[in-house]
């Protein structure tokens, strides 16, 4: 299933390490707090449980988005829609 993570966290060192779990779960960034990427419900699960005890709860947000590959497919990219710095062809792949 193809899963968003976004993340509002406060905690400098809590929303590096925040990356870091998204990229080694295999998501790919997209913008300085947002990732997407292919995750099976196991790795889903891991995923929000590694975020969830690493995150303040009366501070922090994160936000874990399933979508299915033709919702993808009609998300409206506008202006920059990515930064092209941050963003691989596996994830522009993923829309077109």
């Amino acid at each position: 299933m193809i899963i968003w993570v976004l993340y509002d966290i406060v905690n400098d060192k809590a929303r590096t390490k925040a990356a870091k779990i998204c990229k080694q779960s295999g998501l790919y960034r997209v913008q300085f707090s947002c990732f997407l990427g292919t995750l099976t419900p196991n790795q889903k699960d891991s995923l929000q449980l590694q975020l969830a005890d690493l995150i303040d709860e009366e501070t922090d947000k994160v936000y874990v988005f399933p979508m299915s590959r033709s919702e993808l497919q009609q998300t409206a990219l506008l202006g920059q829609a990515f930064d092209k710095k941050l963003v691989s062809d596996e994830v522009r792949a993923l829309f077109f």
